[in-house]
């Protein structure tokens, strides 16, 4: 169907598993149908599902330093979920231009979170970007 579709089934997920301790594989195949999410969406889930194990302690650690104020375990589950998406397409898929990382997080925000959400995962991609000096990828080109 398309990469919104799919953002919007891996925020449930890791949603979940965040929740849940784990993601169970019967979601996914119960999202994956709602959403009507083709073969290259459902690669794209599934990748960055197992992966997040990997790399969720750095993701982490990016949250910690540019979330000023806010510990994990304050932050909303939705919030968390949907950062950790971002910053895992920023730092992991070239493919993706930061601002379509950006925009779809702050709209995945307007639609799942409370009405600070989206300004307040605007406000820590954005110090992420500034800070860490990454560059704008245009058309999956750095």
């Amino acid at each position: 169907m398309s990469r919104v579709a799919a953002r919007e089934v891996l925020m449930k997920l890791l949603y979940e598993r965040d929740i849940a301790g784990e993601y169970h594989s019967e979601s996914f195949k119960n999202l994956s149908e709602e959403f009507q999410l083709d073969e290259n969406d459902e690669e794209y889930v599934k990748e960055i599902l197992f992966s997040m194990d990997a790399e969720q302690g750095k993701i982490d650690d990016y949250i910690r330093k540019y979330a000023k104020g806010w510990s994990l375990e304050r932050m909303a589950r939705v919030d968390l979920a949907i950062i950790r998406l971002a910053l895992y397409e920023l730092l992991f898929m070239d493919d993706i231009p930061i601002s379509v990382s950006i925009n779809e997080a702050v709209e995945l925000a307007k639609k799942y979170g409370n009405e600070k959400s989206s300004s307040f995962i605007n406000g820590i991609l954005g110090n992420f970007i500034r800070s860490e000096s990454i560059k704008t990828r245009i058309n999956g080109e750095e």
